[in-house]
This record gives structure tokens, sequence and C-alpha cells, in this order.
């Protein structure tokens, strides 16, 4: 698909071999598709779309990349990577660093639309990404390009798309209570239960401000939440009532050992509650995602949303991206009354 402010139309694109893969360098550099030699094979597919590549600042931290998708300064990239309170930036292609809002959110894929502002627009020197839906067969190679035409890395399509269902812990075991509270029986160490200092024997009665009857209803209430997400926990600790804000966990990251993670190395907070992902092995930090990816041919064929693993990324795939875009898009430019 192209975007053209907030108009859609159909891109197809031809499946050959890329040119670059032709090229001599190419036989000789292909035992490591990491070396120098393949980066700058690719250089010039991840150049194509250096307009449209930015680097996402929260707190005064870079936390994401964002994908360019209107003229007139509007960007996605990963939601959940984006502190509530902290003012947002954006660093452009050009250098230049602008402020930025949020103007949509959708938790469903963990996308946050941005519009930059300030600065002189005509400097901004941007261009929307051009989107295309026809999807590689597995066993393709995919680029990552960073911003300023860096390549970030070149990994290959491991799966056929699919979905990756959402699981959020808060990190404690109940006892078993039909009605009433629901008394916490052990907290996992390092979870958001326990950073928020939830202890054991603490009587649960509200999450988010809900009346709570018994520990199931407290379990199918968490269940609701995404990893990530911020709990107001209304508890009861003896005597006395208190208030405590605790973030979900993906369960991948508070289930696993400590050699597994190790192994896996940094990875988002957010890992897991999306319709559809793109599985690819490219290597990436999580302050990588939010940026295009590129088949072989340079097209972009979704948007990276999660290192998972130590070979395992996960990337929204185009017709996914556009059609949460264009209803994003609608949100942020509808009169505020």
């Amino acid at each position: 698909m192209v975007l053209s402010g907030s108009v859609l139309t159909p891109a197809v694109h031809a499946q050959s071999t890329p040119h670059w893969m032709s090229h001599g360098r190419y036989r000789t550099s292909i035992a490591s598709r990491d070396s120098g030699a393949m980066m700058r094979l690719v250089r010039p597919l991840s150049e194509t779309v250096e307009q449209s590549v930015v680097q996402v600042y929260s707190g005064g931290q870079v936390v994401s990349l964002g994908t360019v998708v209107s003229e007139d300064g509007y960007i996605l990239t990963k939601r959940s990577e984006l502190s509530g309170g902290d003012p947002v930036s954006v660093r452009l292609p050009s250098g230049e660093k602008v402020d930025a809002r949020v103007a949509a959110r959708r938790k469903s894929n963990d996308l946050a639309l941005l519009k930059i502002h300030g600065g002189d627009e005509a400097s901004w020197d941007i261009k929307p990404a051009t989107f295309s839906t026809v999807a590689p067969p597995t066993g393709s190679f995919l680029i990552s390009p960073g911003r300023d035409g860096f390549t970030i890395g070149i990994g290959v399509l491991g799966v056929p798309p699919r979905h990756v269902a959402h699981h959020g812990l808060l990190g404690v075991n109940f006892y078993d209570a039909q009605t009433g509270p629901a008394m916490v029986r052990r907290v996992h160490p390092e979870s958001g239960a326990d950073n928020a200092g939830l202890q054991d024997g603490d009587r649960i009665l509200k999450i988010n401000g809900l009346q709570l009857l018994g520990s199931e209803s407290a379990v199918n209430t968490l269940k609701k939440m995404y990893p990530g997400d911020v709990v107001r926990l209304t508890i009861m600790r003896g005597e006395n009532t208190l208030e405590l804000d605790a973030q979900m966990s993906d369960k991948a990251l508070l289930m696993e050992s400590e050699n597994d993670a190790k192994v896996n190395g940094p990875r988002n907070m957010r890992l897991s509650g999306f319709d559809s992902v793109i599985q690819h092995d490219t290597v990436l930090s999580p302050n990588q995602c939010g940026g295009p990816l590129l088949d072989s041919h340079g097209h972009v064929i979704g948007i990276n949303i999660a290192r998972a693993g130590r070979v395992v990324s996960y990337a929204l795939p185009s017709a996914l991206v556009t059609a949460e875009m264009v209803e994003m898009l609608e949100e942020a430019r509808r009169p505020r009354e």
C-alpha cells in the first residue's frame, strides 16, 4: 500500500531475484549475514527509506525507532516503550530534534501515532513510507534499516504470519476464595507486584477501581491486561487500606530462568499481544523497534514491533499496519470538540 497524506492506493511488486543478490560480493559474503561486506551490499536498500525512519525519545532517552506515515509529520512507533508522563521528541533524518505528542494509541497491537511539531517544517525532510502487502515467502532475506540509511541487521523470515496472544502477568498467586478480597499467597520475585511492594497476605479489594468478588474475579480481571499496563491496586494490609500501582509483566520474561535470560539478552517489556506478526531472526535491540522492515527488494512489508528472543524478532505486517494507520490518522485529524 502507498500512503500519501491519508490516501491509500494498492502497490503490487513482482517477485524476482534482487540485484544485490546477483553481485559477486554476495556469494563471498553470504557465510556471515552481518558482515561488513553484506551490510554494504544492502545499504542502498536501507537508504531508500532514509527519509522515513526516525529515532523516538521519551524522557530524554532513545526508546524506539519510528516510521513516517504522512508528509505533515505523523509517525508510527511502539506504544509500550513510551513512558506515560515523560515528554516525547523525535530525531529526524536530517539530524534535527523536534518535539512530538502522542496523537493516537492502539493497545491491541502496541502502536502509537506521534505528531511532530516545532522547528522549521520545511526542513523536516521526511517522506512517508510506502507499504507493500505482497508477503515474501518463508526463508526470504529481510532487512531492518535504522535512521540515516544505517542497516541494523539482515534476517530470515522464519514462519508464515501468525497470531501471538497477549500474556500479561502481575506476578502473584492467590488463595482460593469465592467471595471477598483476593488474598495474596505468593509474590514472584522481580515481578510487577514485587516492584510495587505487594506482600504475601495482602488482600486485594479492587483493581483499577473495580470491586473484586474473590480470587477468581481477580484472575479474570488481570487476564485482560497487556504486558506493560499499569494497574491500580486497592489493598488491605492488616487494618490499613493502601493504593499501589503495579506494572504487568510479559509471561515470557517473568517465567524464564536466569540462564535463559542471559542467553536471550535485552528484550522489550511487551513481547505478546499482536493480531499478526512476521517472525524473523534479526538481532534487534529493544530500542530499535518501531522502524520499517524491508524485503530483499527494498519494499516495506511491515514495522518491527518486538525483540522477543535471542534470534526471534516480530514485525507487524503491512496489511495490519495500514489498517490501524488509517483509523489512527482519522482519529488524530478529527476536530476536537
